[in-house]
């Protein structure tokens, strides 16, 4: 029997038992999730959210504190909460709220830990579905997001063409390249050499705190663009009253880079970067369907690409390979290019740019 949905609210959804692609049954998977908004009793303004690596199911700002997507999505905003019903769900693997490898496996009592299972994103977006049909919500208005959650987004619709409207993917691709694997190689490296990583069974302790501040460090320079580096910091060093000597001297951008590994540190697990970053390596929409060609075919919907000129991460080429495959096939596609100093981090911060383009697509009935 479905939940009852209410506006504005956050939840844990019980789905029962999960097989992902790799075998290994998840006997009991919960999915944190929030909603703002009120779902129409026709059931048909349901907008659906998917976060990037270390986002969650906070995407929407409520009661005075801030989502990560609050720019984008509110009352009046682009994606305007009084009239979208907006659910974003922490994906499966995560470690906020969604069952993960930090969660508590119902059969030894224990942490899972290196015993949870790989996770693909087609893995996340079958359980992102299960979690609606226990919702009530058959269909949905779109489904959009950025990075990680971008795949998700064409995950949506291939697998499940009836049941979304409209896709937006945002700074992404079907498949990461080569050099978005390297980076994220040197990330997990990282966490796998720090001593107490423990082979991914290190609860209750803290974990590689050192290895995934460094993975966060990494992560950090590929999110943003030189130019913003050299805007923000140069070669300025900090200011610490003159009590250190020049060899030992930080330059700003070496604080700023730690400041935000150790910010990670404390509100994420290493075992769920590890999961997610290997998601992201293996993804390929093409995968068991004949490749890309044919797996795009199987989209029905309306498509929103958004790009970005500066992406390191994401490079603009592959947005626009996708929308030419699309548009080859006769699908109805968009591609819109922006240029932002933030890189690939402009579609979590440059709305002036995005949330029109967005706002007007979720309000037309074809392109």
């Amino acid at each position: 029997m479905p939940l009852t949905v209410r506006t504005s609210q956050k939840q844990v959804v019980p789905i029962g038992s999960y097989t992902p692609e790799s075998g290994q049954r998840i006997e009991t998977v919960e999915v944190a999730v929030e909603t703002v908004g009120t779902l129409t009793p026709e059931k048909d303004n349901a907008v659906l959210v998917c976060h990037a690596l270390t986002g969650d199911s906070h995407a929407v700002g409520k009661e005075g504190d801030s989502g990560w997507w609050d720019g984008l999505i509110g009352p009046g905003g682009y994606i305007d909460t009084n009239r979208y019903f907006v659910i974003t769900m922490n994906v499966l693997g995560g470690c906020d709220g969604t069952t993960g490898p930090s969660s508590v496996n119902p059969a030894t009592g224990q942490p899972y830990g290196s015993q949870f299972p790989f996770i693909t994103i087609r893995d996340m977006v079958h359980v992102q579905r299960l979690c609606l049909d226990r919702l009530g919500v058959s269909s949905l208005h779109a489904v959009i997001g950025g990075s990680m959650g971008g795949m998700m987004v064409l995950e949506w619709g291939v697998l499940y063409p009836d049941r979304v409207g409209k896709l937006i993917p945002i700074a992404t691709a079907a498949a990461l390249s080569p050099t978005a694997i390297a980076y994220n190689d040197v990330g997990r490296q990282a966490i796998l050499s720090d001593p107490d990583f423990c082979e991914g069974d290190y609860y209750p302790g803290p974990g590689p705190v050192k290895g995934l501040s460094i993975a966060r460090m990494m992560g950090m320079i590929t999110y943003r663009t030189a130019e913003l580096f050299e805007k923000r910091f140069s070669r300025n060093l900090q200011d610490y009253g003159g009590s250190q000597r020049s060899s030992e001297s930080v330059f700003q951008i070496e604080s700023y880079l730690r400041y935000q590994g150790r910010k990670l540190v404390n509100r994420f697990d290493a075992n769920t970067y590890l999961r997610l970053l290997k998601a992201m390596d293996t993804h390929d929409i093409g995968r068991g369907r004949g490749g890309k060609e044919k797996a795009l075919r199987l989209i029905q919907s309306p498509v929103l690409v958004i790009g970005i000129r500066e992406d390191m991460l994401f490079p603009i080429q592959q947005q626009r390979e996708l929308h030419d495959g699309l548009f080859r096939m006769n699908k109805s596609s968009r591609l819109v290019e922006i240029s932002s100093e933030y890189g690939h981090d402009a579609f979590l911060v440059d709305f002036k740019q995005t949330g029109r383009e967005i706002e007007s697509f979720l309000s037309k009935d074809l392109l």
